[in-house]
């Protein structure tokens, strides 16, 4: 997912949005116990590829940001760190030599500015790996890749199957806060200021449903998982979206710190293995992905854009 656009989007905040409050209450609550004892993490050296992986050895635990986003990283409802990305980094960092995981949640856009303040050691939230984010830290390869589907009214009546026809067709089009596909629907010719942003899919399924909108942009696992106790709204076959008139493909990983290029290449290390093995799509099966978003994209293919 992309960073927030500016001010000149509509907001549309669904009235009947079940468990998000809820979630993030539970993660802050979790966050706060973890922060307690210390509101910084260690810093780097920055030489040989920084210390951090040592000091993550030495105290036992690894800080991880998160944005509270089911399926990427959240708190369940027994108030259990879980997600994706968490139970990847689990079994990653267990292997690496640090035997525990510590959520410190954050809003989406405020990953990226929180570890390079150091309140945490490692965003793990399924984020998009970007050229513009590229400038700013280093990615692990990605975990999983993704296209994108729309959340539309049951047998989708203005045939709503890609970007350009929603500009086409002049439909009311949602999605989510600092959503890559606020960018792809305004490179297909969409008015920013015609963009009605939500908070997640939960709400961008109830936009639909209550006809607020006539589509929902958002991942094809999202959708898929959203519409699934819906009667009133589908989710569409997933597709790629054009950037410079190209099908484009993102992919999900970990970020981290620029000067941590040696913890950034243990941890692809050991994301390889679990690639090749097939433990990478045992541990992310259970949040819906399927085989389709296993991948062989590299970091550095997605940072060229």
């Amino acid at each position: 997912m992309a960073p927030p656009l500016g001010n000149d989007v509509h907001i549309f905040r669904s009235e009947h949005r079940p468990g998000r409050r809820s979630v993030l209450t539970g993660i802050a609550a979790i966050g706060a116990l973890g922060a307690a004892g210390c509101t910084r993490v260690a810093s780097a050296s920055g030489r040989n590829g920084g210390d951090l992986l040592d000091r993550l050895r030495a105290q036992g635990v690894v800080r991880l940001g998160i944005a509270g986003e089911i399926p990427f990283g959240y708190i369940d409802k027994d108030g259990h760190l879980t997600g994706e990305a968490p139970e990847l980094a689990k079994v990653i960092f267990k292997r690496l030599g640090v035997d525990r995981v510590q959520p410190v949640p954050t809003e989406f856009g405020s990953l990226i500015p929180g570890l390079k303040s150091q309140q945490f050691d490692v965003v793990a939230a399924g984020m998009y790996v970007n050229a513009d984010r590229c400038e700013q830290v280093i990615f692990a390869d990605p975990d999983y890749q993704m296209l994108d589907s729309f959340i539309v009214r049951k047998g989708n009546p203005k045939g709503l199957h890609t970007y350009q026809d929603v500009v086409e067709k002049k439909a009311r089009f949602a999605t989510g806060t600092g959503y890559a596909e606020i960018q792809y629907a305004v490179d297909a010719g969409l008015r920013q200021s015609d963009i009605v942003i939500v908070p997640d899919q939960v709400a961008g399924l109830n936009a639909v449903e209550t006809g607020r909108a006539d589509v929902f942009a958002g991942t094809a696992l999202t959708t898929r998982e959203v519409v699934k106790k819906s009667a009133k709204a589908e989710a569409t076959k997933p597709f790629a979206p054009l950037v410079d008139g190209r099908p484009h493909v993102d992919g999900g990983a970990f970020a981290f710190r620029p000067a941590e290029t040696r913890l950034r290449d243990a941890f692809n290390v050991e994301l390889r293995k679990l690639r090749k093995s097939g433990e990478l799509f045992r541990i992310l099966r259970p949040f819906g992905f399927t085989k389709a978003e296993m991948t062989d994209l590299t970091a550095k293919e997605l940072c060229r854009g």
